[in-house]
């Protein structure tokens, strides 16, 4: 098999990321020691990768960097949206220099090795997306040893035999225990706002894998927020007498989640409860109503991404984190399409006719516009009171 790299790379190399064609791109190992297994992606975010890495959408995924200075900033306790790395492992461009931010706490290489994570630097990040984005993303193995000693076949072998995301249910392994969430808006100096007590309607969300800026988002918006588990059913949600149900993000095939999640949701469906759903948990509500989603050859993952609202034209800058979607000709007749992507044209946005239910695919929680989709949390909170 060929080697994507020069044989002096090799010979310096302490990383490298194997795919399951069997082409070896060497590089700099940094953070966690080790290897592992999952779907190689690309994202084009020029800020947040301690978001990323620990948004559990990531789950069984490695993220290649398009923007080459990852690292520069460091990393805080404030800066993440689960309370540990989901993302598998991460290649970049540049090695990490020494953290330059008032806010750091730990570097971003000893954040990787304490977290279990590993890094590959000095990778031609631009070619390895050319490649994903003419052949699909591909699985692959991201490995790091400080002796540069790479067992080469059976590196390969467990890329290749990776059976990969399509028909895979990881909100199951990401979802956390029921709460309640208290966290609200962030300020410098202060951290978050603790928000408990007065007259809010009451939302359950359910955690897919959720990141946690969008408990953050319903309670700016005025809600109170109970957390509950990816597989909670029904009565279990009801017996809480929520004013709405918020059905959250999170990683893997949506197909093989909703085996369990479809049920409960087409349960609230008919009990006409006021629905909100984001990434997964649009796609999920997608199947609920009887479409169909696939899975994209490379999706969409960036700070960039411009969808336009149909009802009136406004275009928003949204961020997205998804390798599903919605086939839109699949939607039933009383759900309508609202958003569509204006890279590919897929769709980004769906609501009921019928029903006080919407979602959007993309993430209104991270802000990139800065502000262009929050009016979703509070079309929804205000919706409920």
């Amino acid at each position: 098999m060929a080697e994507a790299s020069p044989p002096r790379a090799r010979q310096k190399a302490t990383g490298a990321l194997v795919l399951a064609s069997g082409e070896v791109v060497w590089g700099r190992g940094f953070g966690a020691a080790g290897h592992a297994v999952g779907e190689l992606c690309f994202h084009t975010a020029m800020t947040g990768y301690q978001e990323i890495m620990t948004d559990p959408s990531f789950a069984g995924q490695i993220i290649t960097f398009t923007f080459p200075h990852i690292g520069n900033v460091g990393t805080n306790a404030e800066d993440v949206e689960a309370s540990a790395p989901h993302a598998l492992g991460c290649v970049v461009r540049e090695d990490v220099t020494a953290p330059s931010n008032f806010r750091n706490v730990q570097p971003f290489d000893q954040w990787l090795r304490a977290n279990g994570r590993i890094g590959l630097a000095g990778v031609d990040t631009r070619a390895l997306t050319r490649r994903m984005r003419t052949l699909g993303a591909p699985n692959a193995v991201i490995a790091h040893d400080p002796d540069g000693n790479f067992d080469l076949d059976a590196l390969r072998a467990l890329a290749r035999d990776w059976a990969g995301l399509e028909g895979m249910d990881l909100a199951k392994d990401v979802t956390g225990a029921q709460r309640d969430w208290t966290g609200g808006p962030w300020r410098l100096g202060a951290g978050y706002e603790t928000v408990t007590g007065g007259d809010r309607p009451h939302v359950v969300a359910i955690d897919y894998g959720a990141k946690d800026n969008i408990f953050r988002n319903l309670v700016t918006a005025g809600a109170r927020v109970t957390v509950l588990p990816a597989n909670a059913g029904y009565d279990e949600i009801v017996a809480l007498k929520p004013a709405g149900v918020f059905l959250s993000n999170g990683p893997g095939d949506p197909a093989a989640t909703a085996d369990y999640a479809v049920p409960t949701i087409r349960k609230l469906l008919d009990a006409d409860m006021p629905i909100f759903g984001i990434c997964l948990g649009h796609q999920l509500l997608g199947l609920a109503a009887g479409a169909r989603t696939k899975k994209m050859r490379q999706g969409h993952r960036g700070a960039n991404h411009p969808v336009k609202r149909l009802e009136d034209g406004v275009v928003e800058i949204t961020s997205m984190n998804h390798g599903f979607t919605i086939e839109t000709e699949s939607l039933p007749a009383n759900v309508v399409e609202t958003h569509v992507s204006l890279f590919d044209g897929s769709n980004c946005g769906i609501a009921f006719t019928d029903k006080p239910v919407f979602a959007v695919q993309y993430h209104p929680e991270a802000s990139p516009g800065p502000q262009d989709s929050f009016y979703l949390f509070r079309r929804f909170v205000e919706g409920l009171a």
